[in-house]
Parts: C-alpha cells; structure tokens; sequence
C-alpha cells in the first residue's frame, strides 16, 4: 500500500525515482492492473510520443484501469506524457486519451519560434492571488494545451499555470481535486522541481484515502460504473460548457476568464533561458579507468610531461581531467543547465557490452537533476559474438539508465546520405536511427551531432572534393552541413548539436558564421559547441547567432572560466539565464 509509480514502457521514468529516492521516499511499480486498487498515491512520469504511450497503456491492460483509479478521487500527478493523457486527443497521435480533461493537445504553432520547446521557462500562477514569484522548470516538447478560456473553457478551468513560449500561451500545469499534472518536468528542474515534488507527495500523503476491504469493494462497484457512464458524463459537461459560454454575461467575477484576464495577452517576449551545457569526454585510460578527457581536434594524449601536484605525466598518457560522476555533480551544483556525457571509448562499437558507462549513467542519473545526455556508440551495432542490436535498443538501455536525451552521430549523417539519395527526400523511410527513436521517445529525445570542418577552395569550378556539388560561387567554404542540418530535421532530430573542428580546443570563441548558417536552416532547436575561451564568447554566440544554447567542456574542466561566471555576463548584458538555484 502506499505511492506507486506507472512505468508505461517508453518514457525515462528513473530519473523520477532517483528524484524520490533523493527525497526519501519509498515507492512501488505498477506492474500489473490489479495494482491501482493498491494505490494511495500514483505519478505517471515519463517523456515519449502520445501514441506510443497509449498504445502502450491498452496493450498491458493498464488504460482503462488507470482511468478509473483518477475517477476515484485518490491523488494523481501526471508528468509531461502523464499529463496530456489527461486530454482528450493529442494532434500527434490519432488514438484517443483518457478524456478527463475534454479539450485537445495541439502542435506548437513554429511561424515564430523552434519546435520542439526546450530548456528552462517560467511557470506563471494562474490564479492572481498567489503572489509566488514564478519559478522556472525545464520543458522539452513538441505539443501542449493551448490556453484559451474563449476556445478551451474547460482546459483553461483546470490550468494551474500557465507559460509563453514565442507568442503562444500554453497550460504548463493543472490542478482539480485529486488531479495535478506538469508540462515540465521537475525531476529535471533542479532545487525548484525537488521540492515541488516534496510539496505534492507530502500534500497527498494526507489526502490519501482508507483502503479498507469495504473501501476497496466500493471502488469496485464504481469502477463499473463509471465505465458505462463516461461517454454519457463527457456529453454532459459538454452541454454544459456549451451553456456557460452562452450565458457568459451573468458569470461571477470570479470566473476563469474575468479574474485571468489580463494572463490571456502575451508579453512581448517570452521567459526561456539561454541554456549553458557542460560536456564531458569520456573514454578508458590505458589502465582501464573511466575518465573525462579532453584534446585539440580530438587527440586525447599528453604530448609532453607535465607536472601536476607533485605528480609526473607520462608523454602519450590519456589526458585526465577528473572523474565523470564527480565531475557532473560539480557542474549539477555550479548551475549547469544540462550535462552531455559522450562516451568516445573503444566499447562504443559494441556499447551493450560497455558495462562501466552504463554504470556511470547510472550513478550520474542518482545524483543530476538537470536533463543528462548520452552519446557515443548510439547505432546499429553487432557484438564480437555476432549478435546484433538496433540503435533502438541500445539508446533504450541508455534511457532505461538514467540518459533523458541520446546524441547521434555518424550514422545520422549516413541517414542523411540516404535521404538526399532517395526518390523523396522529403520523408525517410523509417528506418534510420533517427526515426526509430524520435517515434517512440519522442523527437524531443533525439540529438543529432553534426562535425564539419572548413573546406577552402581557390577555384569553386575546379574543385572536386567533398561537397562539390553545394558549392556556392563566391563563397571559399561549402554549405553542405546546412543540407545535412535539413535532412536530420526531416527524418525526426529534436536538436542539434554543431561541433566546429577548427575551432576545437584553440579558444577562439565560437564558429559565429557556421552557427548562423545552421541556425538560419533549421526549426529545431541549435546548441553551440567548440571554441569558447571565455564568457564572452557565450554571449557572443548568442547575441550574434540565435541559438538556443551553448556547450563547453575543456576551459570547464581546466576551471580557466566558472558557469557561473558565464551566466553572470550573460545576465548583466541583459540575456535570459537561469541562476544557480541546485540545492
């Protein structure tokens, strides 16, 4: 008896237990059906498409179940997917949802804005009395109920929060009875998210109902019930949304459009923060240890002997920089927005033998409350043994680890090359990487890393090397990462993540042209990486390029320039960041 949590078999959901084990709460899966009535307390976490999650649901036998334990009246709080089932329908998916919540999940409207929404946005309170300062939690979606009270009356009767992303109004959190759900995800929004989930598990621990025999045979007895009469009490209400709207001149003053009224105008600009990424290379040093490294052009090695604490270096020694669960919690609790762990070991050739990352996801996952990405080895591969995995299962077990966010590489661009190949190169054929993952997590989850280097030419007409064909007369560099950039978009890429080879390790500041190239072709969100020497090198990218975020790892580990330093000049050069708030 007690807090259950649903794992519906395609979300990340341990990074919610690690956030209530962090809490010190105790918990239970939902493993089969008969484990609602069990229940005093049930969160449904997880990211992922709305079908998938559905289809998911219907197939364990846990849909109509689940519906029926919120219909009891004992506390629920839906995270993100756990959220939008709320819903009726998602534009996303043509299956239907549990209908608690009358009103539709639409698409983000991306005339003025990247989709998907992600990184760090305000929720703002709805009800004009609570005077709380909003707080800021990360978000990473494609779709959301769109706060109208004139359209959606009923939705916007549940909103709790709301947030803007561009010029749109979304619900970022309901609230009715027994019911709470979040657009954003607080296991990933740091000090803020762990105590909005402390608040809500100790709110409901004494809300929680008897589940004495008698108790459990009446919630039988209305289960069935309710199953028979909730197509019958949807139309109801409609009827009666219908009549409110009609008579809605001799509405109370403090109905949801009266006393919201002034939440319904857009500001000019909306609250999401500039993200600052730290990132970690992760690899085996010649005596087997897992370390964070870090080279110029990707070569690792000590090239001289150099002397550190009293200690000698072996010239061609792996460079260690530190250890990467320490050094995640370090950057977790200096305000990095997000962590990227790429594994560049030789066990990314067959990454489900790679037994010490996982672990290292793992113990990263228990101690970061910000999103975690992994990348490196994120491919179809095939075992020394001849046994073959997917890209699918291997970014699963990544997921299943703790990773919120997998980041391809190669084989992307492959996919890319067989894209532009095809009849259609409008439309993968579902197949790739890319598209297997975005359509069951979501593309949300799907980075692609992208590592171009500057070709120069003296003559474009005589030129006959890589990308010859994207040449622009005039120009000395070719654009084909911009070709590339679009096809990862179409086959189904939530973000990417451009690395700049020649700016690599020299501490130049950011490749500002290639960026702008990137960022000017592409309606997903662009992070920055390679070449930052100092904080004002992040403001530059994104003052000077658009991006949504930045990434550094070498002038970070070498404590050459503080997190916090940078979001301190962003901030006093007016730029939106989130301040450190982990605790």
């Amino acid at each position: 008896m007690g807090l259950y949590l649903l794992d519906y078999g395609a979300g990340n959901v341990q990074s919610l237990a690690n956030s209530l084990k962090k809490l010190g709460y105790s918990f239970q899966w939902i493993s089969n059906p008969s484990d609602f009535e069990k229940a005093t307390s049930l969160i449904f976490p997880g990211v992922g498409a709305f079908e998938t999650a559905v289809a998911n649901l219907r197939s364990k036998g846990l849909f109509e179940p689940l519906r029926q334990y919120i219909l009891s009246g004992k506390p629920y709080f839906g995270i993100c997917i756990g959220m939008q089932v709320l819903f009726e329908s998602s534009a996303e998916s043509p299956s239907l949802g549990l209908g608690i919540i009358p009103s539709p999940v639409e698409r983000f409207e991306d005339s003025d804005k990247v989709v998907p929404h992600m990184g760090w946005n305000a929720a703002v309170p709805v009800d004009p009395e609570n005077q709380e300062p909003p707080a800021y939690y990360y978000f990473v979606h494609s779709y959301c109920a769109k706060y109208d009270p004139e359209k959606y009356s009923e939705a916007a009767q549940w909103a709790y929060t709301t947030t803007q992303y561009g010029n749109e109004l979304f619900i970022s959190a309901v609230q009715r009875g027994n019911v709470f759900g979040s657009q954003f995800h607080p296991e990933k929004s740091g000090h803020e998210g762990l105590e909005l989930i402390k608040r809500w598990l100790q709110t409901s621990k004494s809300e929680r109902p008897s589940t004495s025999a008698s108790t459990s045979t009446l919630f039988r007895t209305c289960s069935t019930l309710f199953q028979g009469l909730t197509k019958w009490i949807i139309v109801c209400m409609n009827v009666i949304v219908r009549w409110l709207q009609t008579s809605k001149s001799e509405r109370p003053s403090t109905s949801i459009s009266s006393r919201t009224r002034s939440t319904l105008i857009p500001k000019d600009k909306d609250r999401l923060t500039k993200r600052i990424i730290a990132c970690m290379d992760v690899r085996t040093n010649d005596e087997g240890d897992l370390v964070v490294t870090k080279g110029d052009q990707y070569d690792v090695r000590e090239k001289t002997t150099p002397s550190a604490g009293g200690q000698v270096e072996t010239a061609g020694a792996v460079r260690n920089l530190g250890k990467p669960v320490a050094l995640a919690s370090t950057y977790y609790t200096s305000g990095a927005d997000e962590l990227c762990l790429l594994n560049i070991t030789s066990f990314r050739h067959s990454p489900l033998l790679d037994q010490p990352m996982l672990a290292v996801v793992r113990a990263a996952a228990e101690c970061v409350f910000v999103p975690l990405t992994i990348g490196g080895g994120i491919k179809d591969t095939v075992d020394p043994d001849g046994t073959k995995h997917s890209a699918l299962e291997v970014a699963s077990e990544y997921f299943r680890a703790g990773a919120d966010k997998v980041s391809l590489g190669s084989d992307a661009v492959y996919a890319v090359e067989r894209l532009r190949a095809s009849p259609d190169p409008t439309k993968g054929d579902g197949t790739s990487a890319i598209e297997t993952i975005a359509h069951a997590y979501g593309r949300q989850a799907v980075v692609v890393s992208i590592d171009p280097k500057r070709v120069y030419v003296d003559d474009p007409t005589t030129y006959d090397g890589p990308g010859k064909d994207e040449l622009i007369e005039g120009k000395q560099d070719s654009p084909i990462e911009s070709e590339r950039a679009r096809g990862v978009e179409i086959l189904g890429a939530g973000e990417l993540l451009v690395n700049s080879i020649d700016r690599d390790g020299t501490g130049l500041g950011f490749d500002l042209d290639l960026i702008r190239l990137v960022r000017s072709c592409v309606k997903i969100p662009v992070v920055a990486s390679s070449g930052a020497g100092k904080a004002e090198h992040f403001l530059n990218v994104f003052q000077e390029t658009g991006v949504e975020a930045a990434l550094a790892a070498g002038i970070f580990h070498r404590k050459e320039v503080g997190i916090d330093q940078v979001k301190e000049c962003l901030k006093d050069n007016h730029v939106n960041v989130r301040m450190n708030v982990a605790g």
